[in-house]
């Protein structure tokens, strides 16, 4: 039974030695030492075009990688192939700690004193309590939901936005387009953390800022074109939102002449807020694949209909 790994090169050595020692039963092969594709039964990957994808007629099921598909053509694989997310420790672990640190310098001004430093000003602001604050997580999935239940013990309030309704202690739920505007209105931090759909995408844009308080940051660290930038530098410059802090962005790299790369009210991090760590990862993507072959049902599957 043959595996290949089409993913992070620098964590490949990694995956290898893991399935050597713990699954020296299966055939581990690296891209691009592939050998014969026609024998590759799991594959393990991030972006795997659909020219790849005809190459493999004994494909069983296909693991991204990461914990979004959006990467993944839905068109190029068999409707009989499942396609599998990430959900491992180490990318919610991630997450969680930048988010946390996101929320927390927007929350303590450590920005504003970055600027201060350049003038050289010595200007204590107020320190606001974390009560007084609202943070609003859009996304409740696995990952939405850890941000959310760190946040709660600085304090915060917490408000969470989903397709479908998710309660979770201490946390005000919303649900559906029906209540997004509720939802917004008093949202001091939006975080978006929702997965890349057709219904998703763009959905960062000049309406949605209009109903956040005035004043209000963005973090977007679910993907690039979640966001409509236009809306957002038209945001900033009013003064409708006070600042950004984007993981992601459309495309990736961003081109150096892009407006955000000069703005004084953007942060940018090159989607680094959470990778898949190969130690954590590889043992629940083994778990996942040995109940795939006792004819267990694998855990994480996507539903190809929602594209989550």
């Amino acid at each position: 039974m043959s595996i290949l790994y089409r993913s992070d090169a620098p964590r490949a050595a990694a995956w290898a030695r893991y399935f050597a020692e713990h699954a020296p039963d299966l055939d581990f092969r690296v891209w691009p030492d592939a050998g014969n594709l026609d024998e590759v039964e799991y594959l393990i990957a991030w972006q795997a075009p659909a020219e790849f994808i005809a190459k493999l007629p004994r494909l069983k099921v296909f693991f991204s990688s990461g914990a979004g598909v959006d990467h993944v053509d839905f068109s190029a694989l068999p409707k009989h192939v499942p396609i599998v997310r990430m959900v491992e420790p180490g990318i919610i672990d991630g997450m969680v700690e930048y988010v946390t640190l996101s929320v927390l310098a927007l929350h303590r001004d450590f920005f504003d004193y970055v600027e201060a430093k350049a003038r050289r000003t010595w200007d204590p602001l107020e320190v606001p309590p974390a009560s007084s604050r609202t943070i609003g997580v859009m996304g409740m999935g696995s990952l939405g939901s850890a941000v959310l239940q760190r946040l709660s013990s600085y304090g915060f309030n917490l408000r969470g936005w989903n397709r479908s309704l998710r309660e979770m202690d201490g946390v005000e739920s919303f649900a559906g387009p029906d209540q997004l505007q509720s939802f917004l209105e008093g949202c001091d931090v939006l975080i978006c953390l929702l997965p890349l759909t057709p219904a998703t995408k763009g959905i960062l844009n000049r309406e949605l800022f209009s109903l956040l308080p005035a004043g209000a940051a963005l973090v977007n660290v679910g993907r690039g074109p979640h966001l409509v930038d236009e809306d957002l530098l038209e945001a900033l410059d009013s003064g409708r939102l006070s600042r950004a802090i984007l993981d992601v962005t459309e495309p990736e790299p961003l081109p150096a002449e892009h407006p955000f790369w000069v703005h004084p009210r953007v942060f940018l991090t090159p989607h680094v807020a959470s990778m898949t760590q190969p130690e954590s990862a590889a043992p629940i993507l083994l778990g996942n694949l040995r109940r795939h072959q006792r004819g267990e049902p694998l855990s994480n599957v996507i539903d190809r209909s929602r594209g989550y």
